[in-house]
């Protein structure tokens, strides 16, 4: 068969990424090359010029010097992608910028959503903000509401804004004091500036006067956050233009740079660049906030279009493994993209291809902690790298496959070694190994009869050699133990791509590219039943390819707030056709030709009422009687949620947040030649010895480039290209395609047998399977719930528990409900025993039954196996409900004084009984506490039911997975491994307890206050040699009147966060934490109250104090603000409810991080301009409370001000802490200010509302609220720290007392409290990635809650 005709002249796709530079070259003539060459070498100026000068020069057969300008006149197109925008981002190195926002809200950005990144870091480490100065603009917007009563509101001047809304203009714009504010920016040199202006997406008129007049003075660049990101919610927009105004002046720079390296500028050569969206544009266009995915979203394009057959169907898992992290994607026909992500700390607002990247890549660390095999997520990175690259550095999984004979040092370039002329070294690597596997040894030595029983000769798994001492576990072995923990790691975001979205993982084709993924490819299908694997033969840069495959995309998006009906399709389908028209135009002035051109239209659609919207296309559901003329998008919208959530909402309003239009200009893709057979035998290069399951191999290398398409290599085999490496695993089979292509037929395998022995790769295995159980428990709960509070804010945890109850994973991590929910399970078989039975599934909230407080409902389901009479394991789901009757609507009344005036209490109420959901009876117990006086029943029963009802198939979904462990392993070694995983969790706490007792001796005390006077008093006790502890409680106060009392559970998960937090590092978050740990609390205590005491203030205040208390013992860190600052206000059509962020304590090595939540919760604010278009308020100020942190050698975190001023008659209720006693300072630093809550009334009196409280407040009142500092470290006099920060704001009504004269400041340390270490030095951070897509997003929203 002929080649195709080449290109009239040279194509270019270069790929431009951190370490290489990938070069896709089409020729002429139909010849392809292909080059990778260092992104940085000190022999050239810019790597994809330099690849372009290559190809040229060989082609040409012309010399080329390298210092001359190239001509281009030869090139037809180039298309790139690169790193230079996550590049700068990830190392915070943009153009200078400022920020213009809004007055009242110049620290809107730095808070963010006020939640932080790691749930149990005390240092609270958050990127630094892109901007570097900020000034505040005169002017506001607020929407128009119909019971608007706020004085003078009728007179102000309306504006229509482009989403259909109208608009209040509160205040004008002033220019006047806007010109002095961006004169003085200028002054200082700053020319860069971001505009983010409240409500500006939906009429952008204040935001264009600040750009033009921005633009006239002589800033460069202007990003309008309504033109970069025109969305609702101002925390992203904002900081997608603040990316927008950082990264593009840079991103201009470096493209003016390109183009000087050819003689005439690239004129007349299209010039295309690749956005995060998949879609390449014109490099005139190419801009920051759209470029930080541009490489990775190449890649996607380039297995979408090589792997997927669209003939079958069959949808593609993409993996492509680096050095330093592993992203994973989906293609299913169409491109998959999220509209929100953050990436290095910055939520970017823009659409973009949903890549999820994991921190497990060849140059991922290894470590062995307390008996587990741990991979990543710090890095080697390229400097010092592997330990093979003799440079000193750690062992990684790059290590581990050399030693098991996968990597073939022979075939890589002599680049390693402190002169970079050196071959990969094995020796080293395999001399780390033996220092790990000697550890490995002493641990399992020391640990009695754990692993000295089983197989691993035959196994090829670390540590079963059937010695007592283990040994005689090798190198391999313990190499090949890793390089299973990395191939779990990884498969974990797949599932949650896959079976967590309702699609079965095994029914995808795994497509692997990248330099490290061929290594692994085969095991990681294997584990999740792929049957087939596809590598292309370029995959070693399969990012460049995509570039070649990618069609041009324009994309015009507008905001909306029409209902979905007739009635609105007529400004629908204008508004469609004119985001088509600009669509086609910009495609159009490309060169493309119409029938090039193919737009298709969206709407960002929800249900009224809910948050979770979904961007849906028509495609598929043509238009007919009563739908829009571009398509039936509600039948979209109802079939999507259907397969996304397992229910529609059938009677609901539908709303149209956003239209979106996406055109594509496509050229004709060039046919790839056909490959010929050889017609004989392949070629073996060489045979090496590999490592497999079962112990050493001898397995044939081949050369990609040597293989014809009728070879077939059955493995275990090696294939070699010039930038990856192949391995074959034994019982699969690699084919040659047709077009020179490896398509690798997977076998299931069968897995060595395991016995119930500790094994430590097993046991690291086994963690990542049950914390995978509850993953997925918790994706199948937020599917088919209906409630915002769990669907879309995310509160709540499942988790898997052993037969006794003992917690075995918990996932997601709120740290209230880690201890909680162990109780719970614990008390039902204590208390129903026999009763429990197969079909039955328990509902409890009680604090008696280990409940946090009556909103948190707990379902808890046994999980029977054939031949067992009694429950093998439990299945629990806990989720807060909004609403389940009481006093006040939200069911957190500030001055409840028992239990019944919270709402529905259930203590061992059979849900479900022998397989029916009981619908009557439940519904009777939540409708009871109408019989209280003052009391009404649930105010929300539908969602109650639904949401149940999505707790218990969330607990089946448990039960399956738990099964069909069982069903792999067995129920003996399930089981121990359940124990052996507990058993880890204790060996981690134990070594840090007897780390503790060695520092700071073995009695430990502190105490602490509650505003009421309340003394919550801890003493520790430690036994060095056992590593245990007693914590005992007595002397704290007694159960109090009001709600501040504490269930015994809420303490336990307070100490189970403590312990994790000194820990350090990740564990197994399981009974076996509290197992070195004897809890005492004194009964009728504040901290163990009497069954009917009031508790809903104990679950969102009370916890924190204990946790202020256990970390003041230990000595560790000052105290954070000690506060959720719970706000709610509402009337009987409906209610709202908050908590808001403070000052965290400073440390040993830190300051504390202002405007953030702390300790026992991390709950996501609501943006603004959400609250103000749903809710009867106005925003007016949030910002930090300048001064409020305590002054030390580390300053301690300011706490914020927040100020709301109502619209409409309201109850406002509070219920907060640290109002009269402050958090306390360690080792001679200062307590940070209390908090205060204030009602500004209308008529200009102040009324100081106290802690807790519940008010009438009227049209024009004004809540302000001050919330906590945290407390500061070390002498403010030893350091700068100690300087004053700015007074705060006289607004503010209340200035700090001096430290020194204040009530509660900590004296001189008494004899029995600890003495605080000295500050340590700070130890070299290991480089560490940032994980980031869609799987990503949903852990972290769920820690938000």
């Amino acid at each position: 068969m002929a080649a195709p005709p080449g290109p009239a002249g040279f194509q270019f796709a270069i790929d431009r990424g951190g370490t290489f530079t990938d070069v896709f070259a089409r020729c002429p003539g139909g010849r392809v090359r292909v080059l990778k060459l260092l992104s940085e070498d000190p022999a050239y100026r810019d790597a994809p010029t330099e690849g372009i000068r290559r190809v040229l020069q060989e082609e040409l057969g012309v010399a080329l010097p390298c210092e001359e300008p190239l001509d281009g006149s030869r090139i037809q197109w180039i298309r790139m992608g690169t790193t230079v925008a996550t590049n700068a981002l990830l190392q915070r190195r943009g153009e200078r910028a400022a920020l213009a926002v809004t007055r009242g809200f110049r620290h809107l950005l730095h808070i963010g959503t006020q939640a932080r990144p790691r749930l149990f870091d005390l240092e609270v480490a958050m990127p630094d903000v892109l901007y570097e100065e900020v000034i505040e603009v005169d002017e506001r917007l607020i929407p128009e509401q119909e019971d608007c009563h706020l004085p003078g509101s009728d007179t102000w001047p309306r504006v229509q804004g482009v989403s259909g809304v109208t608009l209040l203009v509160q205040r004008p714009l002033d220019v006047s004091r806007l010109r002095t504010d961006l004169e003085r920016l200028l002054a200082r040199g700053i020319r860069s500036l971001a505009v983010l202006l409240l409500h500006s997406y939906a009429w952008p008129g204040h935001e264009e006067q600040v750009g033009a007049l921005a633009l006239s003075l002589g800033f460069s660049q202007v990003s309008l956050s309504s033109a970069v990101a025109g969305m609702a919610r101002a925390v992203p927009r904002g900081l997608t233009a603040c990316a927008d105004a950082y990264l593009s002046p840079g991103v201009r720079r470096y493209l003016h740079g390109f183009c000087q390296g050819f003689r005439d500028g690239l004129k007349g050569v299209a010039v295309q660049f690749m956005r995060s969206d998949g879609g390449l544009t014109p490099m005139a266009s190419f801009g920051g906030a759209r470029a930080i995915l541009s490489g990775p979203a190449a890649g996607v394009v380039g297995y979408a279009r090589t792997t997927f057959d669209p003939r079958d169907g069959t949808p593609v898992i993409g993996f492509d493994m680096g050095g330093t992290s592993t992203d994973v994607s989906r293609f299913a026909g169409h491109f998959e993209h999220v509209f929100e992500a953050s990436t290095a700390g910055v939520s970017i607002q823009a659409p973009q291809l949903d890549i999820n990247t994991v921190a497990a890549g060849g140059g991922s660390r290894l470590f062995f902690r307390s008996g587990l095999y741990v991979v990543g997520p710090e890095s080697a990175g390229a400097h010092p790298g592997p330990a093979c690259y003799r440079k000193g550095g750690p062992l990684t999984v790059t290590d581990a496959n050399l030693v098991l004979g996968r990597l073939l040092p022979e075939f890589f370039p002599r680049i390693f070694g402190p002169n970079e002329d050196q071959p990969l070294c094995r020796d080293t690597a395999a001399a780390a190994f033996r220092e790990l596997a000697a550890t490995i040894r002493a641990f399992r030595g020391h640990g009695g009869d754990s692993g000295d029983s089983g197989d691993s000769g035959d196994s090829g798994d670390s540590g079963d050699s059937g010695d007592s001492g283990g040994d005689k576990l090798s190198v391999e072995e313990v190499a090949l133990g890793f390089i299973r923990v990395a191939n779990e790691a990884m498969c974990r975001p797949i599932r949650a791509l896959t079976q967590a979205r309702g699609h079965d993982a095994a029914r995808h084709v795994l497509a692997c590219f990248g330099g490290a993924g061929g290594q692994h490819a085969c095991a990681i299908a294997r584990t999740l039943g792929m049957a087939r694997v596809f590598i292309h033969k370029h995959s070693g840069l399969l990012s460049a390819l995509g570039l070649a495959l990618a069609d041009a995309v324009q994309e015009e998006q507008e905001p909306c707030a029409l209902p979905y009906g007739p009635g609105a399709f007529p400004r629908l389908e204008a508004r469609l056709r004119e985001l088509e028209r600009r669509c086609r135009d910009a495609l159009s002035a490309q060169g493309f030709a119409p029938a090039q051109i193919r737009t298709e239209p969206f709407l960002h659609l929800r249900y009224e009422g809910t948050d979770c919207a979904l961007m849906v296309s028509a495609q598929g559901h043509p238009p007919g009687p009563g739908t829009c003329a571009a398509g039936d998008f509600l039948g979209a919208f109802t079939e999507r949620y259907q397969q996304e959530f397992g229910f529609t909402m059938p009677g609901r309003a539908v709303l149209v947040d956003d239209l979106r239009v996406r055109g594509t200009g496509s050229t004709e893709p060039v046919p790839e030649p056909p490959l010929a057979p050889r017609g004989e035998p392949p070629r073996v290069e060489t045979v090496t010895r590999c490592y497999f399951e079962g112990g050493y191999r001898d397995t044939p290398v081949f050369l990609l480039g040597e293989l014809g398409s009728d070879h077939a290599l059955p493995g275990p085999a090696i294939v070699i290209d010039t930038n990856s490496t192949i391995v074959v695993e034994p019982g699969c089979v690699a084919r040659v395609t047709a077009l020179g292509d490896i398509s690798i037929e997977v076998t299931a395998g069968t897995a060595p047998a395991l016995g119930p022995a500790m094994e430590p790769v097993a046991l690291s295995v086994f963690s990542h399977r049950f914390m995978s159980i509850a993953e997925q428990m918790g994706r199948t709960l937020q599917r088919t719930a209906i409630s915002t509070n769990i669907k879309e804010r995310l509160d709540f945890s499942c988790a898997l528990f052993g037969p006794d109850g003992g917690l075995v994973s918990n996932a997601p991590h709120i740290p209230v409900h880690l201890g909680a929910m162990q109780e719970a399970v614990q008390f039902q078989i204590r208390n129903l025993g026999p009763e429990l039975r197969e079909g039955d599934v328990i509902l409890s909230n009680h604090p008696m039954a280990g409940g946090s407080h009556l909103p948190d409902l707990t379902v808890i389901t046994p999980v029977f196996w054939p031949g067992e009479p009694r429950p093998v394991f439990f299945v629990a789901s806990r989720g807060h409900h909004a609403d389940v009757g009481g006093s006040s609507p939200g069911s957190m009344p500030p001055h409840s004084q028992s239990l019944a005036q919270e709402g529905a209490a259930f203590v061992s109420f059979k849900l479900v009984t022998n397989g029916e959901f009981q619908e009557q009876a439940v519904t009777e117990a939540l409708l009871a506490p109408g019989s209280v006086p003052g009391c009404s029943g649930t105010r929300n029963l539908r969602d109650n039911l639904a949401d149940l009802r999505a707790q218990v198939a969330a607990n089946q979904k448990g039960i399956g997975l738990v099964r069909e462990l069982i069903g792999q392993h067995g129920l003996q070694v399930v089981q121990a491994y359940m124990g052996h995983v507990q058993a880890n969790a204790e060996v981690a706490v134990r070594d840090t307890l007897r780390a503790v007792a060695a520092r700071w001796g073995t009695s430990l005390w502190a105490e602490d206050t509650m505003d009421d006077g309340t003394p919550v008093r801890l003493r520790v006790t430690l036994e060095p040699k056992e590593g245990s502890a007693v914590f005992d409680f007595g002397g704290t106060g007694p159960q109090v009147v009001g709600n501040s009392n504490a269930p015994r559970a809420i303490t336990l998960s307070a100490l189970i966060y403590c312990l994790r937090c000194l820990v350090g590092h990740d564990i197994p978050l399981n009974q076996g934490c509290l197992a070195p740990v004897q809890v005492r609390i004194p009964p009728g205590s504040i901290l163990d109250p009497a069954p009917d005491a009031a508790v809903v203030g104990g679950n969102v205040l009370t916890s924190q104090r204990v946790v202020d208390v256990v970390l003041r013992a230990f000595g560790v860190c000052a105290a954070s603000q000690g506060c959720m600052n719970n706000v709610t206000f509402g009337s009987p059509r409906g209610g709202y409810y908050e908590t808001v962020a403070g000052g965290a304590g400073a440390g040993p090595g830190w300051g504390g991080r202002s405007g953030v939540h702390t300790h026992m919760t991390n709950t996501r604010i609501t943006d603004p301009e959400i609250l103000e278009s749903r809710y009867p308020v106005v925003l007016r100020r949030f910002e930090l409370r300048a001064g409020s942190g305590g002054a030390g050698r580390h300053r301690g975190g300011d706490g914020v001000v927040r100020e709301l001023q109502f619209r409409a008659p309201t109850q406002l209720s509070v219920l907060s802490e640290r109002r009269a006693t402050r958090p306390y300072g360690m080792a001679g630093g200062l307590p940070g200010a209390p908090g205060l809550n204030l009602l500004l009334r209308r008529d200009g009196r102040v009324i100081n509302l106290g802690g807790k409280s519940s008010v009438c407040v009227q049209p024009g009142d004004v809540f302000r609220l001050l919330t906590p500092g945290g407390g500061g470290f070390g002498p403010p006099e030893d350091g700068a720290g100690g300087a004053p920060r700015d007074p705060p704001d006289p607004q503010d009504l209340w200035a700090p007392q001096d430290p020194q004269n204040a009530p509660n400041a900590p004296n001189a340390p008494t004899p029995e409290t600890p003495e605080t270490p000295e500050t340590p030095e700070t130890p070299e951070t290991p480089e560490t990635f940032l994980e980031r897509g869609s799987v990503f997003e949903f852990r972290r929203a769920q820690e938000a809650v």
